[in-house]
């Protein structure tokens, strides 16, 4: 066997592009490095901030560069799929994808089609947003999921939850996020009752994903849930090794 070289570190599969930020990111959270079972690489995309990113619209010309040259960085550094640590990336999911040769997965939002389409006839995909005045049709456009039968629920005027992104907050009340996050999912699943899963489209939610899935009985996908699942198309194993 011939070991090939031609880069500074190996076995890292997935490259994370994340937002500007200091506050805090819990295990179960995409930026905290012990929520993987496997290596990955991060790459912060500087002047993408939280106000910018989820409440100025993602504007194209300060910032799709920046997104497009740390995605090159990522694959130059050997990383074999890219993702982002904020749903509302989604509008940049195919003009990033021009510049990289590797598969980016930019948003939880691309689950949406998938999810719908494992349901059965009459139940309707429930997503949970950061903030549901600013997650537009282009967002869901460029995911894929404009046409996909869904409601869409915001969690931008609960009390700890999305205002600790937003005032880039140095402590954060994992229980009243808590709190938020369940309140909000079922007041979702009480006003829609033919909500038959949910996708959360903010990278901070799943860490009380657990809790939707308790409080509500449905299904939860988010971004760890996709970025396992393309992980798991790399790092596949030989069964044959246990015979």
């Amino acid at each position: 066997m011939l070991a090939k070289g031609g880069k500074n570190f190996y076995g890292v599969t997935i490259g994370i592009l994340m937002n500007e930020s200091s506050f805090p990111r819990v295990p179960g959270e995409m930026g905290n490095a012990w929520t993987w079972d496997f290596p990955v690489l991060f790459k912060v995309v500087k002047g993408a901030r939280f106000e910018k990113v989820v409440m100025g619209g993602l504007p194209e010309a300060e910032l799709l560069q920046p997104y497009i040259d740390a995605a090159k960085e990522l694959e130059e550094a050997g990383v074999k799929a890219i993702t982002t640590n904020c749903g509302f990336v989604a509008l940049y999911q195919d003009k990033i994808a021009e510049h990289i040769s590797i598969p980016i997965f930019a948003s939880s939002l691309l689950q949406i089609p998938l999810v719908y389409k494992m349901l059965p006839k009459g139940q309707i995909v429930g997503v949970m947003t950061v903030n549901s005045d600013t997650l537009t049709e282009k967002h869901l456009e460029c995911a894929g999921a404009l046409d996909t039968p869904k409601v869409i629920y915001g969690l931008q005027n609960e009390e700890e939850f999305t205002q600790f992104m937003r005032e880039d907050r140095q402590v954060v009340d994992t229980e009243k996020c808590r709190a938020d996050l369940v309140r909000v999912a079922e007041r979702m699943c009480t006003e829609h009752p033919e909500v038959g899963a949910i996708v959360l489209e903010c990278t901070n939610m799943p860490p009380w994903a657990k809790d939707i899935q308790e409080a509500t009985g449905r299904p939860v996908f988010d971004i760890c849930t996709l970025t396992n699942y393309v992980a798991s198309a790399f790092l596949k194993e030989d069964p044959f090794g246990y015979m």
